[in-house]
């Protein structure tokens, strides 16, 4: 038995790498610092370690034989899911303009709010270490962010050494449509967040109102969505009013129609907040499922993000078009390639066609796949790379044990020379 320490982690996005962990052969228990995302996901057990075609067990060769077969004559394959780590999205890459595949990340719908702001406006973001040496007003909009990063306060806003701030603990928190799950935004002298609730769908009306009483224009309405427009004023004051104002969003979490116009709404906000004054920045969540780490290597591989084609000869990027759940169900495509290191629970849609899923062990389907191939995760079975949340810093995954179990990027790899 050992123990290891300052142990990164690649799923919760804000790259927490203080986790203590204690290796007792193939067994991982987190034993310091946890939190309800980290401890569940490093603690899964082990329980396939073969390879299955058509659900009986077989070498790893015979699998990627397999697997190469099915994609031989392909017209249209999709690989979906996309969550591994830097050296398994290179590889992803590789196979999919092999087999002239689309490549869509599993969270992409969610994220294509974020892409569409920015590629038609433009935004002001700022890094997790900003937050933590800078900000004293954070603005949290229609998430609980408890929920998505249970240490996000504990580790950026009421961490106890800042470069620029004298006392961490004065910091503000506003929750502006969801309300926080538990106490962690309370601050260290028992300051709670103010929260102000509204319905998922009234977020566009009431971000819009607030961006407008930050311009100062007038609102002839008492209130929005349920929120009086004098708590809004009072939010404008306090965002016009603080030395460096972050404010923070999920761009997964708008699941409404034309979410992206919120996002252009809030980025819009940020920019007019800044001044000879006042500084303000955007914080767009994310980072899990390796999302963030799909979108950075597509990026700088292709010029576009993780929706594009690569059946032309050349990459075509379409965040509608080349959406997999929609090219399954037009019966568009003709194999699907499912790519999840991470999460066991993270499977593939159900489907008639060819299935092929590269997943961490302990998967379960409603439906066998054609070949599984359990793996090595990052970061746990084999060292890596993946970007957190803020883009900035590709974190260094530690292997952890010896399982056995070949990474993603090695069977992607395989695979795309078999073809």
């Amino acid at each position: 038995m050992a123990e290891i320490t300052e142990v990164p982690s690649p799923f919760c996005g804000i790259g927490t790498d203080d986790l203590t962990i204690q290796v007792d052969g193939v067994s991982l228990k987190v034993v310091e610092n946890g939190c309800a995302v980290n401890s569940p996901a490093f603690e899964q057990a082990i329980t396939d370690t073969r390879p299955r075609v058509d659900g009986k067990d077989v070498s790893l060769d015979a699998a990627v034989a397999k697997a190469a077969a099915l994609l031989k004559n392909t017209n249209q394959p999709v690989i979906g899911g996309c969550a591994t780590d830097v050296n398994g999205m290179r590889a992803l890459l590789a196979l999919a303009d092999r087999s002239g595949a689309v490549v869509d990340n599993m969270n992409f719908t969610g994220a294509r709010n974020n892409f569409l702001a920015l590629q038609d406006s433009g935004w002001m973001n700022t890094t997790l270490a900003e937050v933590k040496n800078r900000c004293d007003l954070l603005l949290v909009v229609g998430i609980d962010l408890e929920g998505f990063s249970p240490r996000f306060f504990e580790r950026y806003l009421w961490n106890k050494e800042s470069m620029f701030m004298d006392d961490t603990a004065k910091r503000e928190v506003i929750y502006l449509g969801k309300a926080p799950s538990g106490t962690a935004s309370t601050s260290p002298d028992g300051q709670t967040a103010l929260v102000f609730e509204c319905a998922n769908e009234d977020l566009p009306d009431v971000v819009a109102v607030l961006r407008a009483l930050v311009k100062g224009n007038p609102i002839r309405v008492d209130s929005v969505g349920g929120i009086a427009v004098a708590d809004l004023q009072g939010i404008a004051d306090k965002l016009k009013a603080a030395s460096y104002s972050v404010v923070t969003w999920a761009a997964g979490a708008l699941a409404y129609s034309q979410a992206e116009l919120t996002v252009q709404t809030i980025s819009e906000m940020v920019k007019d907040i800044n001044d000879r004054n006042t500084r303000s920045s955007g914080l767009p969540l994310g980072g899990k499922e390796g999302d963030q780490t799909a979108n950075q290597v597509c990026g700088w591989t292709t010029g576009y993000p993780a929706r594009t084609r690569f059946s032309s000869g050349y990459p075509e990027y379409d965040p509608f078009l080349n959406d997999a759940n929609a090219l399954l169900a037009n019966g568009e495509a003709d194999a699907l390639v499912w790519v999840q290191a991470f999460n066991v629970k993270a499977v593939p849609p159900v489907t008639a066609l060819p299935t092929i899923v590269i997943g961490r062990s302990g998967m379960t389907f409603a439906k066998e796949p054609d070949v599984f191939i359990p793996v090595g995760t990052p970061g746990i079975d084999h060292v890596g790379h993946a970007y957190r949340m803020d883009n900035v810093v590709a974190i260094r995954l530690k292997k952890l044990r010896e399982s056995g179990l070949p990474s993603t990027s090695d069977v992607l790899n395989a695979i795309e020379q078999a073809l």
